[in-house]
């Protein structure tokens, strides 16, 4: 059925005429260009975040939620710390700094590329002051809580009297009239997180052995990873501290930031996109001059690689409206193989050069179509893995080479049709290579022979895969220079560990529930910092007691203000006149309590709200809106907003300084109100599954291989074009065990790919009948390009594409060497079989 259906497109082919054919092209070429043009005036753009390639994870609402929450809030952050010998320098540099940043913002107005520049807020204490102190008989600290459960008013008065003699204490005689035992201000210290940074002149300084740091902070206006931003970013923070060092020469910057990270990114995709697109185009180039000797096979190889390229893009571009980085790195492997058509037509002209371009056309149609569709079905495998990034490089090389079959089977019959130099030398060392390998396949044609063979096969493959072992972990996707790594750990470690990718998620079924959670887990997590598993954490539960605490707190100051206010008022010496303002204060606020309702109205509220995760409300206008921490989340909205009432609240603890993440899991493995979430580990969970599942995918491609080559050649036929891909792809698994190369997601889709590619060289060999000396050239220079362009990439900084062009040359490597065997072997049979029947 295959094969009828191949000479029926074929014979279409030969009765059409050339000019037609290339007008059709012309104008496919045309449209690509037109609308590829349209998607950029559209928005279409270039994408440098690395997370955009990594796998979307099943999660429920709530942790998808937060895990959204936590990007936002850490992503685009830049901090610069700059470090001098002494605090006033430091100082004055941190306030040019800030002050060139501002001026750059006013300047650009909206277009400012950084905002919210800041360092420390010196108001910000005052703010918390005003905001607690209405709510003074709901707090107390650890020690007074304690102090009052034991009765032990005498240990509080002692401390309200030192404070009264202590200069630098805050007493004062409007406090004592409100606050008698001076029990606010102790509660108001355990709201500035313990941490080695101070404040001063607004300014947040930490010492970093005899050098004083200033840090100051800003937020980019856009994504870090947009490369514009990346620019415009840059160029402001350059400027500034450009400034800084002219006049603070000895000044040392430290920087820290996704932005930086995204910079070097995409320098390092740049380069490579040019080192290795370049060096592929002329290795390429080098190939086809060397082989034919003439211009236009050169040409039309630039042009097959232009349009393969041209189709690449605006398949990408319709399908994804951007186009990523890593992409483009991958896709210059494109290069070596959609030029593999134009080498084995040129080699048949070569090889029967009486032969017009378009009958040589006709003549390779079906197994170039054939090959087309095994290698295009490759890449399909890759787009099933669950990263955009590498749907994407599917969806780019597939089209690629669908760009470069339409030019062979459409452009080549007319623009090809030049006669070419005499090609014997290629031809004939290509036969030399053929008959060497026919006089080896005949050593192994007998049963000692092919049993040895098969041997020292086994013992390699075993050998080498029982060694392999498997890394799935996703910062292999990206590897920052430590010209970047090490001045962010040196400034993480003056903030303290700063805060890690990893968090908590507390969650309950309604605030107040929640806000029990936080206080049960934040006890847990001291115990953690103090068994050096973790340096520090962020929770709510600083700033917002329970209703439960606060009402503790309120009626264990009863004791104070209702049965020992005048032992109270005679211990400290102040005036009894005060008592009947103090009870009346403290009864008036029974039913008022902290909410986070008016907590996140605050600054300091509105930097840890996105920490908060009340249930979304639907609006009647559709939209959703959390509402939880406007209306204490238990009241409709007045304009009638519902909301799931089987939603749980959220609460995210940030964590900073991680040193024993598995210490940690265990800490809350057996509570369900409380999850670690991990993304990095999570995600490498995915790949580890997707990697396995990609290996199952490639012996399912090897079975339906097999089952579509048999309606052409018959099964033993199909078995053997089958098996080369197959045996390539062990040797390659055995290779890297063998070598200590982990095996990763990468790796199993680089396989895909040597079984797409390498099936290819099979076929041809498999089809070659009375050609083969010109499939062995075109062969030999396929692999030659191919390795070149996937060669090249094992030489990339970036791991996950070194991991992917490593086992593509291996593969490759070896699927060349084995293929010829379909061709040699068969001629060799075919000779033993000739001499048995002539000496019996």
């Amino acid at each position: 059925m295959a094969s009828n259906f191949a000479a029926r497109a074929n014979q279409a082919l030969m009765q059409s005429s050339p000019k037609w054919r290339l007008a059709i092209w012309l104008l496919l070429m045309l449209s690509a260009s037109l609308w590829t043009l349209q998607l950029w005036q559209n928005g279409a753009r270039v994408q440098s975040d690395i997370l955009a390639m990594l796998p979307h994870l099943q999660q429920d609402k709530l942790t998808e939620r937060a895990l959204n929450q936590v990007e936002a809030t850490l992503a685009d952050q830049v901090y610069i710390a700059l470090v001098a010998k002494d605090e006033t320098t430091a100082i004055a540099a941190a306030k040019l700094l800030m002050q060139k940043l501002e001026a750059d913002l006013v300047a650009r107005g909206k277009q400012g590329a950084l905002t919210d520049i800041r360092s420390a807020d010196m108001q910000l204490g005052e703010a918390l002051g005003q905001f607690y102190f209405p709510h003074r008989f709901k707090l107390l600290t650890e020690p007074q809580a304690k102090a009052l459960a034991n009765q032990d008013i005498g240990s509080l008065i002692e401390a309200a009297t030192a404070q009264l003699y202590n200069a630098f204490s805050y007493a004062n005689s409007n406090l004592l009239a409100q606050d008698p035992l001076l029990l606010f201000p102790a509660n108001l210290l355990t709201l500035a997180p313990s941490s080695k940074v101070r404040a001063s002149q607004g300014i947040l300084l930490a010492n970093q052995g005899d050098n004083v740091a200033a840090v100051v902070m800003a937020k980019g206006r856009e994504s870090a990873f947009n490369p514009n931003a990346q620019l415009a970013q840059m160029t402001a923070l350059t400027q500034g501290l450009d400034a800084v060092k002219q006049s603070y020469p000895d000044i040392t910057v430290l920087k820290a930031g996704a932005l930086f990270h995204a910079l070097a990114a995409t320098q390092t995709a740049k380069s490579e996109i040019s080192i290795l697109g370049l060096a592929s185009l002329l290795g390429v180039i080098a190939l086809v001059w060397l082989a034919f000797r003439s211009v236009m096979p050169l040409l039309l190889a630039i042009v097959t690689i232009s349009s393969g390229l041209l189709l690449a893009v605006t398949f990408t571009l319709s399908v994804f409206g951007e186009l990523h980085l890593l992409t483009l790195v991958f896709g210059t492997s494109l290069i070596g193989i959609a030029i593999d058509y134009s080498f084995h037509f040129y080699c048949e002209r070569l090889s029967d050069s009486e032969r017009s371009a378009k009958a040589t056309v006709a003549y390779i149609f079906p197994t170039v179509t054939l090959a087309f569709i095994t290698s295009a079905l490759a890449y399909v495998g890759i787009g099933l893995a669950p990263f955009p990034g590498m749907q994407q490089v599917a969806i780019f090389c597939a089209a690629g080479l669908l760009g470069a079959y339409l030019t062979l089977i459409l452009a080549y019959p007319l623009l090809a049709s030049s006669r070419l130099p005499e090609g014997s030398r290629p031809l004939a060392l290509a036969g030399t290579y053929l008959a060497s390998l026919t006089q080896l396949s005949k050593r192994f044609t007998t049963p000692l022979g092919m049993g040895m063979f098969a041997l020292v096969i086994l013992v390699w493959c075993l050998v080498g895969v029982t060694k392999l072992t498997v890394d799935d972990d996703i910062r292999h996707l990206q590897q920052s220079p430590a010209s970047v790594t090490e001045p962010e750990n040196q400034l993480r470690q003056l903030l303290s560990g700063g805060t890690d990718n990893q968090f908590l998620l507390v969650r309950a079924p309604n605030e107040e529930a929640l806000l029990q959670q936080l206080e049960r887990v934040s006890p847990m997590l001291d115990t953690a910092i103090t068994n050096q598993e973790l340096g520090n954490y962020v929770s709510l539960s600083r700033y917002l007691p329970s209703h439960q605490k606060q009402d503790t707190a309120y009626h264990l100051q009863g004791k104070i203000y209702q049965t020992q206010i005048d032992t109270v008022l005679t211990s400290l010496g102040l005036d009894e006149n005060l008592k009947p303002e103090l009870q009346a204060a403290y009864l008036a606020a029974k039913t008022d309590y902290i909410t986070p309702a008016a907590f996140f109205t605050l600054g300091a509220g509105k930097q840890l709200a996105p920490l908060w995760l009340a249930p979304l409300w639907l609006a009647p206008n559709g939209k959703a809106t959390d509402y939880g921490a406007i209306n204490d989340g238990d009241t409709l909205n007045d304009d009638g907003a519902s909301a799931d009432q089987g939603a749980d609240y959220g609460a995210i603890v940030l964590l900073g300084g991680i040193q024993q993440i598995d210490a940690l899991k265990a800490r809350f493995a057996h509570d369900g109100s409380v999850q670690l979430i991990d993304k990095v580990a999570d995600i490498s969970a995915v790949m580890g599954h997707y990697r396995l599942l990609t290996l199952k995918l490639l012996a399912l491609a090897l079975g339906i291989a097999l089952l579509l080559f048999s309606l052409n050649f018959g099964f033993k036929k199909a078995a053997v074009v089958v098996a080369v891909p197959a045996l390539a792809a062990l040797l390659t698994l055995a290779t890297l065990g063998l070598t200590g190369s982990p095996l990763s997601l990468f790796h199993a889709l680089a396989l895909i790919l040597v079984f797409g590619i390498g099936i290819d060289y099979s076929l041809f060999f498999a089809s070659a009948q009375n050609h083969g000396k010109a499939v062995m050239m075109a062969v030999f220079m396929s692999a030659c390009s191919t390795l070149l362009a996937f060669g090249l990439l094992a030489f990339s900084q970036t791991q996950a594409i070194h991991y992917f062009g490593l086992t593509l040359s291996l593969g490759i490597g070896f699927t060349f060497l084995l293929s010829p065997l379909i061709l040699t072997t068969t001629l060799a049979l075919t000779t033993n079989q000739l001499l048995t029947t002539k000496k019996s």
